[in-house]
């Protein structure tokens, strides 16, 4: 999946998500994990960069990794983003020149991860490049959110001259859910160019995302639905991770 297609309107289409109270909610965490003013923190498949950028205004030393140069070349022309260091990288074997105080992965990225044995090496190299009592944070999207949001339901997207046909089709006995996207850019002319692009997630319950964690040598600090600490729902469609490196 090169992400190519969708990084051009990947900001437009997400505009309803508010990112500076995510950032607001992994800050509090980060510092309630005893991670200092100044640290650095790793945003693992940063995207372009919307995460990342209101981290830095936070107070900490940003690296945004992802496998998307289109998305990346995005974030880096943002304002702040001279100020970042922008690697591309697969989250599966990244590299960093050093370690760092936290691990941010957002909105639904680690669903990327579609094999179990992927799964395991991004767990196993957050924990290597994460200080001692490092903090990582996650989110993903639930199994209800995969049964009854995803499924096999079509979707249309539509924001200022770019259209979207997104079609699920979701396999409940692999837990796969392929995306297949048309986005439609209207030209000067009035023509529109047509690109196409699939993606696929995996649905991991949240009894196996913990026992992989703990068996990589985290401790999970909580796990919630929402930035207010609620508990996770059957019904609720995301969940949130936060864990610390401990061994």
């Amino acid at each position: 999946m090169s992400y190519s297609a969708i990084a051009e309107c990947y900001d437009a289409l997400n505009s309803h998500i508010d990112y500076e109270a995510f950032a607001s909610f992994l800050n509090r965490e980060i510092r309630a994990g005893g991670i200092s003013d100044g640290s650095i923190v790793l945003d693992l498949a940063c995207g372009t960069g919307n995460i990342t950028l209101p981290l830095l205004k936070r107070g900490y030393d940003m690296i945004g990794v992802d496998l998307s140069g289109d998305m990346l070349n995005i974030a880096r022309n943002k304002k702040g983003g001279d100020k970042v260091l922008w690697l591309c990288q697969d989250m599966r074997s990244f590299e960093l020149y050093g370690t760092v105080g936290a691990v941010v992965c957002c909105l639904d990225s680690i669903n990327y991860l579609t094999s179990r044995n992927g799964l395991i090496k991004c767990f196993s190299l957050v924990h290597n490049y994460l200080d001692p009592n490092g903090i990582f944070i996650f989110d993903v999207n639930t199994p209800y959110k995969f049964e009854q949001v995803y499924g096999n339901n079509h979707y249309i997207l539509e924001d200022n001259g770019i259209y979207c046909g997104w079609q699920n089709y979701f396999d409940k006995k692999s837990g796969l859910c392929d995306f297949e996207l048309s986005f439609f850019y209207e030209n000067d002319d009035g023509s529109y160019t047509r690109l196409d692009e699939t993606q696929t997630e995996r649905c991991f319950s949240i009894r196996t995302l913990t026992n992989l964690l703990v068996k990589n040598g985290f401790e999970i600090i909580k796990v919630v639905s929402d930035f207010d600490d609620s508990p996770v729902k059957d019904t609720d469609e995301r969940a949130y991770f936060v864990c610390r490196a401990i061994k």
